[in-house]
């Protein structure tokens, strides 16, 4: 049998994953305060887990960047609060449990699906933003000092701290980043993340350099929280709600994204609800562990595949192999440099980039361009979920505009005495003798509140005729606001004494029309034609 194929590809394909996750959880665990153990336990929980009852076979779950800028945050601020980070460990653990449960009720309410209408632009300005944070916060470890913390702080701290560069970290850091970059030109059998973990390690240690490294990494089986729910101090219950809720939106979006990647890879086709069910179950239990949030992890999902995965065995095999790792190995990690982590985080950073719409804001038309450089920014330096959130409305607010004004432009009336443009044969022969009485007023889109001003103008600038004929074929929505806007034009003209008649009405507008009594109360049945050839020409 093939390697790529069968149990053995999933067994290379977990193996492979689980070599590519180690560092990158034990430097996400580091980044997020509560040291590398729990980026190690995050991995192995969610890595399992979610590969057990998600809804992507191929996908590799654990710690990414996205969810430990937001972790890092909350853990320096309960430990800012409480004073260390034991004492802190209830609340933390209540958010990060929360943020599962969340995500398991979002599969279950199957909020799954809506992941699709997410803008580009928010997506790429958002992943952007997370790759400058991680760049950003780890300046500091990269030369060998401690993190002022936020990327303000530390951009504002950067003038100060030139002169205290350790170069023993720096070279380390710059040796670790250049080792990831070329050495996949010798060969990509071996994760060049692993080699330069290992490497620069060794160097460390023979060299007997000073610099900053992990420290003790407790080994054997994680302590299970359940006190921290009986232990915990309610002392902002709007932190802990509002940031699991952040983690928990965070998660399903870079997990979400993530099956996508896999589908396109392994023409399948992920479900999305059960996937946040299998997120969802991971943090939760990963919480409970004291482990770090995280989600379906693009470059470890995209290895895996690439080494042979296919199934959810891949996933579960780099769980256990982290396990494994963890129960053996953890005096070892524990002599990893801090710049070496710092250098692996960086590389993460710059891979987050999304490089292809920096290339193209020449192109790209201005507003995504206004969108994404505003959701990069918020991220950056305001706040992660409020980015997404004002990121969103911007574009649907851009995108109601587009279509408004494409509905208002194509939305052509015409008495034919005066404007023969757009008048259709079958117009033409039912007018002829009848110009200077009717009125015809085509709409062509959907009529929705985006278009209300519009409509209103095009009410309001229709001659004194008798008969005023709407065309419907190419409106296929009306909103509460179109239905009100249309009851009110149609109130106003039958004061006037003009007769209104709706031709080919599609369902939806129909309905509405009907269930608000517009149809028959104001316009009768006799009025309604499915067909303009089916008007009953005039005398």
């Amino acid at each position: 049998m093939n390697m790529n194929k069968g149990f053995s590809g999933d067994l290379f394909g977990g193996l492979t994953a689980a070599i590519v996750a180690l560092p990158l959880a034990l430097a996400f665990g580091v980044q997020s305060g509560m040291g590398p153990v729990a980026g190690l336990y995050g991995a192995i929980a969610l890595g399992i887990l979610a590969a057990l009852f998600g809804g992507t076979r191929t996908q590799i779950s654990g710690p990414t960047g996205p969810m430990t800028v937001v972790s890092s945050a909350i853990v320096a601020a309960e430990i800012a609060y409480f004073g260390s980070l034991e004492a802190a460990l209830p609340s933390i653990v209540v958010t990060f449990v929360l943020a599962g449960v969340l995500q398991i009720f979002m599969g279950m309410l199957r909020v799954g699906q809506y992941i699709r209408y997410m803008p580009y632009p928010v997506i790429s300005g958002f992943m952007s933003g997370i790759g400058l944070i991680i760049i950003i916060t780890q300046l500091f470890p990269l030369m060998g000092l401690s993190s002022p913390g936020s990327p303000l702080a530390t951009l504002l701290s950067l003038g100060g701290a030139i002169g205290k560069i350790n170069l023993q970290a720096l070279f380390l850091a710059a040796g670790t980043i250049a080792t990831i970059y070329l050495f996949p030109k010798i060969t990509k059998t071996i994760p060049a993340t692993l080699v330069a973990l290992i490497l620069f390690t060794l160097l460390s240690i023979l060299l007997k350099l000073q610099v900053p490294t992990i420290g003790d990494i407790p080994q054997g089986l994680p302590k299970l929280h359940l006190s921290a729910f009986f232990e915990i101090e309610w002392h902002d219950p709007a932190i802990i709600i509002f940031t699991a809720l952040t983690l928990a939106s965070l998660g399903a979006i870079d997990s979400l994204l993530t099956s996508v990647v896999a589908d396109n890879m392994t023409r399948t086709q992920h479900n999305s609800n059960r996937e946040l069910i299998g997120q969802g179950i991971g943090n939760a239990v990963a919480g409970l562990f004291g482990g770090l949030p995280g989600a379906g992890a693009t470059i470890r999902t995209v290895v895996n595949i690439r080494s042979g995965g296919h199934s959810r065995l891949s996933g579960i095999t780099h769980g256990v192999i982290l396990l494994f790792i963890l129960l053996g190995a953890g005096k070892y990690a524990g002599l990893i440099p801090v710049p070496v982590l710092a250098g692996i985080l960086i590389t993460v950073g710059i891979g987050i980039i999304d490089y292809r719409s920096l290339r193209g804001l020449r192109s790209i038309p201005r507003a995504d361009v206004v969108i994404m450089l505003s959701v990069t920014l918020l991220t950056v330096f305001v706040d992660l979920l409020q980015a997404v959130g004002i990121g969103m409305v911007m574009a649907a607010l851009w995108f109601m505009k587009q279509m408004s004004d494409l509905t208002e432009e194509k939305s052509q009336g015409h008495l034919l005495a005066t404007d023969k443009r757009g008048v259709l044969a079958d117009e033409q022969a039912w007018l002829r003798g009848h110009e200077e009485q009717v009125y015809i007023q085509h709409f062509d889109g959907p009529i929705f509140f985006g278009f209300i001003f519009g409509f209103n103008r095009i009410i309001r600038e229709m001659p004194e005729v008798k008969t005023v004929i709407f065309r419907m074929e190419n409106v296929p929505y009306i909103d509460q606001s179109g239905l009100y806007a249309f009851e009110d034009a149609i109130s106003s003209l039958r004061q006037k004494g003009i007769e209104i008649m709706f031709c080919a009405l599609q369902a939806q507008p129909r309905g509405m029309l009907e269930r608000i009594g517009l149809i028959p109360n104001l316009v009768s049945t006799d009025k309604i034609f499915e067909r303009f050839e089916d008007l009953v020409p005039l005398d």
